[in-house]
């Protein structure tokens, strides 16, 4: 008993910060999809992460019953706890799974719809928004064209050139030492020279990875917790199943 009560000290206090760690990884999804939407098909990428906020929310009540039952026995904390950590398990399997499926499924979708979004560039000065969205990718993640800068080369994408056709690539392509290098064919150290696909893909990737195992973690932790609380409710049995 002595040992479930210090467990549940701990993880009731581990909680808290878990909550955070939680609450993090699904804003960082939420935030992925709304900064790179335009090159996302799928309009529920961002469910693993508000799942993961709502997981955090009650994690915070989770902790403080846990370390209360810790200090003082009681029969409706210890029946209230359990309730809650089942919640808990299912929303994080919940978004765990749809991570990992997104996870697995996002690398055909962002080739395709970034293929056909530059492809139809016009250029940065045209108020399109996948024109747009281009220049943005290109400027966030300092990177040039779907693969690689000579996807910018090809007949399918040279459209929105200035009639002079001395510029190779858009100016976001440029580092910023060179923001003028457009002109200039033959300095390709000027030029962000990695694809955007793939600098996108690494950082979804990322993020999903991060929110799963927060998860898969937490989801651990609480199954502790459950086991440390069962100890402590079989030595203080209900008298009834009214709480149940």
């Amino acid at each position: 008993r002595s040992f479930a009560r210090t467990m549940l000290l701990f993880l009731g206090l581990l909680f808290w910060g878990a909550a955070a760690a939680l609450a993090f990884s699904g804003v960082f999804v939420i935030l992925m999809y709304k900064n790179y939407r335009c090159f996302l098909q799928d309009s529920f990428l961002p469910l693993p992460g508000w799942l993961a906020i709502v997981a955090a929310f009650v994690l915070l009540p989770t902790g403080i019953l846990a370390i209360s039952i810790s200090v003082k026995n009681s029969r409706y904390r210890q029946g209230v706890l359990m309730y809650l950590l089942l919640l808990l398990l299912c929303l994080e399997t919940s978004s765990a799974l749809l991570a990992k499926i997104y996870s697995t499924r996002m690398s055909s979708e962002l080739k395709s719809t970034m293929g056909h979004l530059f492809s139809h560039y016009s250029g940065p000065y045209f108020e399109n928004p996948g024109s747009r969205a281009v220049d943005k990718i290109q400027r966030k993640l300092q990177c040039c064209g779907v693969q690689k800068y000579t996807d910018w080369l090809s007949p399918s994408t040279v459209s929105w050139h200035l009639p002079t056709e001395k510029a190779c690539t858009p100016e976001n392509c440029c580092k910023e030492k060179y923001s003028h290098c457009r002109d200039d064919k033959c300095h390709l150290e000027h030029l962000f020279q990695e694809g955007c696909l793939r600098k996108l893909e690494d950082q979804m990737h990322f993020v999903m990875l991060c929110l799963f195992w927060c998860c898969i973690v937490l989801g651990v932790l609480e199954l502790l917790a459950g086991f440390s609380n069962g100890i402590l409710m079989k030595h203080q049995p209900f008298q009834d199943f009214r709480i149940l």
